[in-house]
């Protein structure tokens, strides 16, 4: 859990916040937005996650070997007037580094992403928000929803929220997402470790993971 010295902890804790979800059976890896424009920290929308990414990359490892699916999304708008991004589009000059076909749009190349991986392309700050990403963990049977990527006050906070909300065990890699501002990352985890997820640390998050039966959940005929 994030680390506050404003007595916040005590405080929520005494009133019985932050209990534990716990893993479940059936995990799905999500890396939400590492895509060039978030991580090149000479960007508009960018910022150093170089240690970010490698924490992420372990995950993704860990996962793969033991085939649990992974999920990569990246925000882009296709408009030459960035009309679709909305009254989200209002509020940020960045958003230009986001338009479609450019370079600050592709992810990461430094991410172990497998051509058998997914790409979820969304406009706003949930991924679940206007996608089949519910919908694709759901056939899949998976229960879990293990969280990476940029940025924790954003994104990443949304998702997690949309996650819990419908019925995934929202678990957020603490060493793995990451922030422009230190502040607003570190409350982030307080909260949602709060109320909406588990905040858990990635050595933590790998021995789940090694422990797992290989194999893809199989989904039975209706």
């Amino acid at each position: 859990m994030a680390n506050l010295d404003n007595g916040d902890k005590k405080f929520f804790d005494d009133r019985g916040f932050g209990l534990r979800i716990g893993f479940g059976a059936r995990p799905a890896l999500l890396i939400v937005d590492y895509v060039n424009a978030f991580t090149d920290a000479s960007q508009p929308l960018g910022s150093k996650l170089d240690a970010e990414l490698v924490q992420t990359n372990r995950l993704i490892d860990a996962a793969h070997a033991k085939d649990a699916p992974v999920l990569f999304s990246k925000v882009y708008y296709d408009e030459p007037d960035l009309r679709d991004a909305g009254i989200w589009g209002l509020k940020q000059k960045g958003i230009t580094s986001l338009k479609a076909g450019t370079p600050g749009v592709e992810i990461d190349s430094r991410l172990h992403r497998e051509p058998r991986d997914p790409v979820f392309m969304k406009k706003y700050a949930s991924c679940f928000f206007s996608s089949d990403l519910a919908s694709r963990l759901q056939f899949r049977g998976i229960d879990t929803l293990i969280i990476t990527g940029c940025t924790t006050s954003g994104c990443v906070r949304a998702t997690a929220v949309d996650a819990c909300q419908l019925g995934f065990r929202p678990i957020i890699a603490r060493e793995a997402v990451g922030d422009r501002s230190k502040a607003a990352h570190e409350q982030s985890l307080f909260d949602l470790n709060a109320k909406y997820a588990d905040v858990c640390g990635v050595e933590e998050i790998l021995q789940y993971l090694h422990a797992l039966k290989s194999g893809a959940p199989t989904v039975k005929a209706a």
